[in-house]
């Protein structure tokens, strides 16, 4: 039986629709700049963000049967500088998460939604951006299984109907050693990874409590996806 969590905070809608914040913070790479926009930062975007994944998650249990999902997650602002040749220390957007309780924190664990708001624009998705090696190995395996790997082409192609878009960190020019170059599935073999990215969010969405049930229908839609990744990858 899937373990129901306390009711969240309620999500009422982030600052504004178009990101000014962080297009502000983009020609602003100053820390006290940021420091003297910190409220803006927690109130407007941080504490919405954690209040929009508290209720999709309590919306969404009861898809995942024997399944437990993750706490809300939020990536830290601060850039990681130490080898990059850009030393801006902060990101110009804000991603936060959540993710199959069994799956590792990290790129290769399985979003169940990924929401990404800065900017340049906002966007959602399911899926596992990237896979280690056992996952990808595993995920190859599955997806040269005339059964399996026939009903995740079958649910891809459902979902790219849907207005969906497939994706992935990486994907190579050729499909991995060793691989059937014809295989009727070659070009998901090459991939690294598997997500598909919602149809557009509505602007208008973004200071509004249904932003909450928007995300909560697209999520439905691709729980069988979730489902298959989580079955040869977890």
């Amino acid at each position: 039986m899937t373990k129901k969590t306390a009711a969240p905070e309620r999500f009422t809608g982030f600052a504004d629709r178009t990101g000014r914040f962080f297009k502000a913070l983009a020609k602003n790479q100053d820390r006290d700049w940021f420091k003297s926009h910190r409220e803006d930062y927690d109130q407007g975007w941080l504490n919405p963000m954690l209040a929009l994944l508290g209720e999709v998650r309590h919306r969404v249990e009861p898809l995942f049967p024997g399944e437990e999902l993750s706490e809300p997650k939020v990536f830290r602002i601060y850039r990681d500088v130490r080898f990059s040749k850009d030393k801006s220390p902060y990101k110009t957007h804000l991603g936060g998460y959540l993710a199959l309780g069994g799956a590792k924190a990290g790129p290769s664990m399985i979003a169940l939604p990924y929401v990404h708001i800065g900017a340049d624009g906002i966007f959602a998705a399911v899926g596992q951006y990237m896979m280690d090696p056992s996952q990808l190995a595993d995920f190859r395996a599955g997806v040269t299984e005339d059964v399996r790997g026939g009903e995740l082409a079958t649910l891809l192609r459902k979902l790219t109907r849907g207005g969906f878009v497939i994706g992935s960190y990486e994907q190579l020019k050729r499909v991995p050693r060793g691989s059937d170059p014809d295989h009727p599935r070659a070009e998901l073999l090459k991939r690294k990874g598997l997500v598909v990215t919602f149809p557009p969010v509505p602007r208008e969405l973004l200071v509004s409590p249904k932003l909450v049930g928007w995300l909560v229908t697209q999520t439905k839609r691709t729980v069988p996806l979730v489902e298959w990744l989580a079955a040869v990858s977890l």
